[in-house]
């Protein structure tokens, strides 16, 4: 996969070096950049508790001169009766932060996503972000725990709706 893939608008930076499938390998590097870009406060957000019984779906990374620089994680997840994916947490090293990483991470998640043929992608984040990837509110969707229902968003693929309690899909 690359990582400046033709779909990305022209005004985006972009990234040197390929977006690549996380391994077993990636795996400690991934929770130390999460630890770093998130801190200890994660554990206590309602996301965290669905990522850690959801199965993961997959994983993409990008290192730098061998050193782990991004990282981003799909989980597998029903939301109402909407196949779907948990997307998160996106991790940028500090340094690299506002480079465009994050939106071709954002991007590798999408592509992997459809390619799977699911009906869409769920997220908690910021919506002008996530806005201009196509994801819109879903105020419907229930999470397993308090959440800002404002920042909770969906990518759709179908026309099924994001409708329901949100869990793992097993």
């Amino acid at each position: 996969m690359n990582a400046a893939p033709a779909s990305a608008p022209p005004d985006d930076p972009q990234i040197a070096g390929p977006i690549t499938r996380e391994t077993t390998a990636d795996a400690a590097a991934v929770d130390a950049l999460v630890i770093a870009a998130f801190g200890p406060g994660r554990f206590a957000k309602t996301a965290e508790r669905l990522r850690e019984r959801a199965p993961r779906a997959a994983g993409f990374c990008l290192h730098e001169d061998g050193r782990l620089i991004g990282s981003v994680r799909l989980w597998s997840i029903l939301t109402g009766e909407a196949r779907s994916v948990f997307l998160g947490p996106i991790a940028v090293d500090q340094a690299s932060r506002s480079t465009g990483l994050g939106g071709e991470l954002v991007r590798a998640c999408i592509e992997e996503a459809r390619a799977l043929g699911l009906d869409g992608i769920l997220l908690v984040g910021d919506p002008p972000y996530f806005s201009r990837f196509g994801f819109v509110p879903a105020p419907d969707a229930v999470l397993p725990g308090p959440v800002d229902q404002r920042r909770v968003m969906w990518l759709p693929f179908t026309e099924a709706a994001p409708v329901g309690a949100v869990r793992p899909a097993v």
